[in-house]
């Protein structure tokens, strides 16, 4: 008598994507002692440099905000539809100067959702 195989088990392979319409950044700007900060419109003007620079034309085009932006410790919050986030990300990475000296930008923090950047569990204390 035959032994009947049990049948093969069927793997079924799921990729779950966020749904979410906008990625958010908390980014801060890295510049050299005595260099001239930039005010918001200028913080905006460098992320669209940085875009154009690294994608040329249709990279200057994603659309970028400034949410928040604090000038004294030149940390911003920026908003960028989520197909864009990658080509924001190289982009702020690779941009290296400012007025004609070197700067980095410092991604601290990433998200889907903004309220997520509201805390951050590193800079937690606990008593």
């Amino acid at each position: 008598m035959e032994r009947a195989e049990p049948p093969a088990a069927a793997y079924e392979r799921r990729v779950l994507r966020s749904g979410a319409q906008h990625c958010y950044l908390r980014v801060q700007l890295e510049l050299p002692d005595g260099a001239a900060r930039p005010g918001a419109p200028q913080l905006k003007q460098l992320v669209v440099t940085a875009l154009r620079e690294l994608h040329g034309e249709v990279g200057a085009a994603l659309p970028v905000d400034v949410l928040a932006y604090e000038e004294k410790s030149l940390c911003a919050i920026l908003r960028v539809i989520s197909s864009g986030f990658v080509k924001l990300w190289s982009a702020l990475t690779l941009q290296g100067f400012y007025q004609s000296r070197r700067c980095a930008f410092r991604v601290l923090q990433t998200s889907p959702f903004l309220l997520a950047l509201a805390g951050n569990s590193r800079e937690l204390l606990l008593d």
